[in-house]
């Protein structure tokens, strides 16, 4: 039995009977670089290589002669080879990931910017707001609307709203 295959159409949601396979990670090298960072600046990480290195001294320095492995003589070269291509690979994974960092800042900082520029011309259309209130109020009155005056106003219009409200639900009630 063959599957038909259908494909999705746009102007409807993805419902319950077409499923999106999911996506490979298209980052995860990033994802690794970033653990390898995280792993490598942790206490728990200095005192493993701290705790490798005083093995491998100890075990080159205290055991039979040919138990050892890495000559004291030469000062531990193999110890070092080791440790500097630890550091080798280290450098650039970590700023690798200081990089992702960067731009996953550079981007949130780019949203802050742009929610900061909607929430002035939020503040700036309540201010204009508040303007034509204080001038529709003074056509209407023919004095000048001081801002407790206008709270007054708006306190009454609320309770008159509840009150309003209050009245619809006690009909429904009933």
């Amino acid at each position: 039995m063959a599957r038909t295959t259908r494909q999705a159409s746009l102007d409807a949601p993805l419902g319950r009977t077409t499923r999106r396979a999911p996506q490979p990670s298209r980052d995860r090298f990033g994802r690794f670089t970033e653990w390898i960072a995280r792993a490598m600046g942790t206490p728990m990480f200095l005192l493993i290589l701290s705790l490798f290195c005083v093995g491998w001294i100890s075990w080159n320095t205290l055991m039979p002669e040919w138990l050892r492995f890495d000559s004291q003589e030469y000062g531990f070269t193999v110890l070092t080879l080791v440790l500097s291509l630890q550091a080798s690979y280290a450098a650039p994974l970590i700023l690798l990931a200081q990089n992702r960092q960067d731009d996953r800042d550079r981007v949130q900082i780019e949203q802050d910017r742009q929610r900061a520029e909607r929430n002035l011309a939020d503040t700036e259309y309540l201010a204009r707001e508040v303007v034509a209130l204080r001038m529709a109020l003074t056509d209407l009155t023919g004095e000048l609307v001081t801002r407790e005056t206008l709270r007054q106003e708006l306190t009454r219009v609320v309770e008159q709203l509840d009150a309003r409200d209050a009245a619809a639900t006690d009909d429904a009630r009933l």
